[in-house]
């Protein structure tokens, strides 16, 4: 795909205004109208956000890049600055997921050491008692 494929396929709005379009104003369909879906937009305000149904679904799309504006492209840049087209991810973006990794790795070591522990107590508690 060529750049200029990408160009044509990314819209020039924002993830990050549409999404705080969505969680302050979700229910009214504010997020909707700043992506160009007017028609949409008062269907949401109308049913509240589809009683909070199409807005989690909404807030969940723009979330994953996923959002599209009223001329169908993907709503994907976070900022305005930030240049059209997905493009490689930065070596920043990479060691700070590494990062994130490990650390849910060490979460997920400690979440199992406690459950062994409580999992020792509740047995030591089911035991007869000695004579």
């Amino acid at each position: 795909m060529t750049e200029t494929e990408t160009e044509t396929e990314t819209s020039p709005k924002t993830r990050l205004t549409a999404l705080l379009l969505a969680m302050f104003t979700g229910v009214f369909g504010g997020h909707r109208f700043y992506a160009g879906k007017p028609g949409t937009a008062i269907l949401m305000c109308c049913t509240l956000g589809g009683v909070g149904l199409w807005w989690c679904y909404d807030v969940v799309t723009i979330l994953t890049g996923e959002f599209t504006d009223g001329r169908g492209k993907r709503i994907v840049r976070w900022t305005a600055d930030e240049p059209l087209g997905w493009g490689a991810p930065s070596e920043q973006v990479l060691f700070e997921l590494d990062q994130v990794r490990g650390e849910l790795g060490e979460l997920h070591e400690r979440v199992d050491f406690m459950e062994r522990l409580l999992a020792e107590a509740r047995d030591q508690l089911r035991l007869p008692p000695s004579r």
